[in-house]
């Protein structure tokens, strides 16, 4: 049980810290992009970049579960061990697919572990859109008050 535990916490841990490094590289990205990116076609693609961004690394997050599920034969092959770790991660729980006894523990764990990405990925999502409206109010502001339009 220990064992199972100790598992489960380093899984946790690769798993924030691929998150973790995933979101400090998107926000260098973002930082040197500082200007406000107007309206229309410039915010759906910096949207865009961004759940593509946040989707692959929730990937790479399915995939550490999914390897380690591979490596130690809970799952019979690797077709089956990324279903059942996306499955689980995205909290789907379809329930067609489950773990051999001693490793039934790590599916909940995993399940967790996805939500609290998915909730940091979210909080994230918000706070640069909120960034981004911020942003282009106070442009939009010191346009009307100059009486100067910007093309």
């Amino acid at each position: 049980m220990l064992s199972l535990i100790l598992t489960a916490s380093a899984l946790v841990a690769v798993t924030v810290a691929v998150h973790a490094t995933g979101i400090a590289v998107l926000l260098r990205r973002l930082r040197r992009h500082s200007s406000p990116p107007g309206s229309g076609w410039p915010i759906l693609l910096l949207l865009l970049r961004m759940v593509w961004w946040l989707m692959l690394l929730h990937l790479a997050e399915i995939a550490v579960w999914a390897l380690f599920y591979m490596w130690r034969g809970a799952l019979p092959d690797a077709e089956t061990a990324f279903y059942f770790s996306g499955v689980t991660y995205t909290t789907l729980g379809y329930g067609d697919v489950v773990l051999a006894r001693p490793w039934r523990l790590l599916g909940p764990i995993e399940a967790l572990a996805g939500i609290l990405m998915g909730g940091l990925s979210t909080g994230y999502f918000f706070v640069i859109l909120s960034r981004v409206h911020q942003l282009s109010s106070v442009h939009g502001a010191a346009v009307s008050t100059t009486g100067k339009t910007s093309t």
